[in-house]
């Protein structure tokens, strides 16, 4: 009976062995892994940080730029309603030969009233609907008519040939 208890003993501490060697393994193992998943959780919240900061710096230029877009639309609308200065120059012109003319020219100021009542319809005609739309996009011939003499042996400035 002692030699049963003396193998038993033994059988135990060999046991107590062993058991304390995977304890100790595992607990390494558990280590590892909550090492490993606490730097992926580091990993993962730097990560999250960095697209966020990317994020927000994205939607903040998306603004600027939206900012800017309508500032250049705004500023693309007074540009088109300003006139420049040889825009400016050759209304004057015009208005001189029309004024010169509408003195010389006995029958000029009807025929320019009537050519002038005619121009602004055609115009305001132009821009509304989809057909203008589209005319105004296509280049086309001009609907303006050339004046002829009458005679035949004049030309448009009423001189002889």
């Amino acid at each position: 009976m002692q030699q049963f208890f003396i193998g038993l003993g033994i059988g135990i501490a060999i046991a107590a062995v062993v058991a304390l060697y995977f304890s100790v393994r595992v607990g390494k193992v558990r280590k590892e892994k909550e090492a490993e998943v606490s730097k992926y959780k580091t990993m993962l919240s730097d990560r999250m940080e960095l697209e966020s900061e990317g994020l927000r710096k994205v939607k903040e230029e998306n603004e600027e730029l939206r900012k800017a877009n309508e500032n250049l639309r705004v500023s693309l609308l007074v540009m088109r309603e300003k006139p420049g200065r040889k825009e400016v120059q050759k209304l004057q012109i015009m208005q001189k030969a029309v004024d010169r003319l509408t003195l010389n020219s006995p029958g000029f100021a009807t025929a320019w009233q009537v050519a002038m009542h005619d121009s602004e319809e055609e115009f305001q005609r132009m821009y509304s609907g989809i057909v203008p739309f589209i005319k105004r996009h296509i280049a086309g011939k001009s609907e303006a008519q050339l004046v002829e003499s009458t005679e035949g042996e004049e030309d448009i400035s009423g001189s002889a040939q």
